[in-house]
């Protein structure tokens, strides 16, 4: 089950990344500050990277059963740092409403931990596994 869930979730979050990054390249170039399309980029790299990083988990899953609850909260955690991290850049980025910023590093937290679990999951599951 994680594993079809996430990769379809992955594959849309890479998906939208590959959209938002086209029209902020195209829409927003002319629309908003040097700073601003900066901000905005940075979302798109990130949702980029965690949208694949949801598609590893996905695929990983299957190679470390005994780590399923891990992985899982890998999973949801990548895609929670993905709403919060690149999404208040979005709106930063838009709005020009610099307070969102102080949402960005509770996205950077939901990574760390996302990525943390995938690890701890690792080795977990290589041990069980072996």
């Amino acid at each position: 089950m994680l594993l079809k869930k996430y990769i379809g979730i992955g594959a849309i979050v890479a998906g939208l990344a590959v959209a938002f990054g086209a029209f902020g390249a195209h829409s927003l170039k002319e629309t908003l500050s040097e700073h601003y399309l900066e901000v905005f980029e940075t979302g798109v790299r990130y949702q980029m990277y965690h949208g694949l990083g949801l598609l590893l988990v996905a695929l990983l899953s299957e190679r470390l059963p005994s780590a399923i609850k891990l992985m899982r909260w890998a999973a949801r955690l990548l895609l929670i740092g993905t709403v919060l991290f690149s999404g208040s850049l979005y709106i930063l980025a838009l709005s020009s409403t610099d307070w969102l910023g102080a949402i960005t590093p509770l996205g950077g937290v939901a990574f760390l931990a996302g990525w943390a679990c995938l690890a701890i999951a690792a080795f977990k599951g290589g041990r069980s596994a072996a």
